[in-house]
């Protein structure tokens, strides 16, 4: 019988941020600057002969919660919403809020509370050297995933240390 032999060294980092993101605009401004501004230094490659961007969404999730306050500001019911994207979330929160007949139903006025919303967006990047890996950003952390060259952690967490959004 033959042997398993290892091919590879893959490892995850994470960064728990000491205060969660503000908000959808700023997580969107984060996520959206990394993709256009490439600030990792991702190259560009092909799968099947189709060109690849060198950083991409890879998978996306943002949670709304709507609660229902009556007239004495008691809290007598909650809904969340998942949307696939920030534009369907901007648009969810707005229509639930707006929806007169489920306040009636939920017998109160519907507020969002932004402070309970969760997000995340994971990005996939093209090394330089060719390594694929992941960074996925939460509301309260950034992991690094699949990667094995460790100057790919140092290079994102120099960008990182920079943004006071993830201190």
């Amino acid at each position: 019988m033959g042997d398993f032999i290892q091919q590879s060294v893959t490892k995850t980092a994470v960064r728990e941020l000491s205060a969660p993101i503000a908000d959808i605009a700023t997580f969107n401004t984060l996520v959206s600057g990394v993709i256009t501004g490439n600030p990792w230094g991702c190259t560009a490659y092909d799968v099947g002969g189709v060109p690849q961007d060198p950083v991409g969404k890879s998978r996306e999730g943002y949670t709304a919660r709507i609660e229902f306050e009556n007239n004495e500001a008691k809290v007598v019911g909650y809904t969340t919403t998942r949307a696939p994207n920030v534009t369907a979330f901007n648009a969810a929160v707005t229509a639930i809020v707006a929806d007169t007949a489920l306040a009636t139903a939920m017998g109160g006025d519907a507020i969002h509370v932004a402070g309970e919303d969760g997000f995340s967006a994971t990005l996939k990047c093209h090394s330089a050297s060719g390594e694929m890996y992941y960074v996925t950003f939460s509301r309260e952390q950034v992991r690094v995933s699949s990667y094995s060259d460790d100057a790919i952690l140092t290079t994102i967490e120099t960008w990182a240390d920079t943004k006071t959004e993830l201190a």
